[in-house]
Formats: C-alpha cells, sequence, structure tokens
C-alpha cells in the first residue's frame, strides 16, 4: 500500500526534538496511544460527560487554531473552515467533506468519512464515536461567522455515525444555537 505524502510541512527543532506546523506546535501520537487513553476517560465518565469536559477546550483549540492559521496564510471567510478541515484531514483525524457552508446564516453540513475516532471494538459498540468533532466545528465556525459580523453561537449535532454500524460515514450538522 503505498501512502500519499502529506501536503503540510512540518518543521523540527533540532535542539527540542517539538514538531511545528505553520508556526504551531505539534504532537505526533499513535491512533491507537489517543483511542486507549479517550476511551478509558470516556468508561469513567461515560460518553455524555465527557463529551461535556471536552467540548469548551476543543471549542477553543478549534477558534485558536482558525484565528492563527487565518493570520498566517491570509485567509478569511468560508476559506478558513475550508482550510481547517482539510488540515484536519491532512493531520489523520478523519476526511472531512463540506457538504453545505454557510457562514452568513453560521451553518454547516459535514461528512465524515474515515473517522479516527472509530475502530472495530468501538463499530461493535453500536454507537456514536465522533462527538468530540461537534466542539471543533462549533469554533471553527463561530471564528469565521464572527468575521463576518454575525452574532451567536453555533451549536453541532452528529446526526450519525458511522460507529453505530449502518452507515459507512458520519454526518454533523451545525445551526445556530
Amino acid at each position: 500500500m503505498s501512502m500519499a505524502k502529506p501536503a503540510i510541512d512540518i518543521q523540527v527543532d533540532e535542539a527540542t526534538g517539538r514538531w511545528s506546523v505553520d508556526a504551531l506546535p505539534m504532537i505526533l501520537v499513535p491512533q491507537h496511544f489517543f483511542l486507549n487513553n479517550h476511551y478509558a476517560v470516556e468508561a469513567v465518565l461515560g460518553p455524555g460527560k465527557l463529551e461535556e469536559v471536552l467540548r469548551p477546550a476543543g471549542y477553543r483549540s478549534a477558534y485558536f487554531w482558525c484565528e492563527k492559521e487565518a493570520a498566517f496564510h491570509g485567509l478569511d471567510g468560508a476559506e478558513v473552515f475550508r482550510h481547517y478541515l482539510r488540515r484536519l484531514s491532512q493531520r489523520g483525524w478523519a476526511q472531512f467533506e463540506i457538504a453545505e457552508l454557510s457562514p452568513e446564516a453560521g451553518t454547516a453540513r459535514i461528512v465524515v468519512r474515515h473517522s479516527a475516532l472509530i475502530d472495530p471494538v468501538h463499530v461493535r459498540d453500536r454507537r456514536k464515536c465522533c462527538y468530540m468533532f461537534s466542539a471543533w466545528f462549533e469554533g471553527a465556525l463561530d471564528y469565521v461567522t464572527e468575521k463576518a459580523a454575525r452574532k451567536g453561537k453555533a451549536q453541532a449535532t452528529e446526526l450519525y455515525c458511522a460507529g453505530e454500524g449502518n452507515h459507512d460515514h458520519c454526518m454533523f450538522e451545525v445551526a445556530p444555537a
């Protein structure tokens, strides 16, 4: 199997070994490491509570990332949201596709294929596994809509998930809260 090279430039600081992309520090970890930790915490808290705990951090991180990337690349408007999803795709979280996007209305529909949050164990659980992405979409869309002078916060909902076992992808809807 041949692997496509990522279309991102990774800088490695020779003194510290730290990675960065577009001047933002990065950490590379194996998927199993991330999932083992994620699902260990979920087993203690439950999916609903873990989503509640992760939501503010995910939102802030997405908003911050969009702000930094927009400045670094000179992007604005919907292109910031598209760039965010393209970079998430390039970094292995999933393959994100914008089905609909209206910054003016504060709405989006996102198709998520090959989610890194779903592994064979959790497909057998037959439940939504990708709830962590909701806050990311909210933070990214809020950054874009605030720059378009639209007031109000976004609310993302995972309509269905490949982890439920009866879909080959996940579908998220983002709308004003």
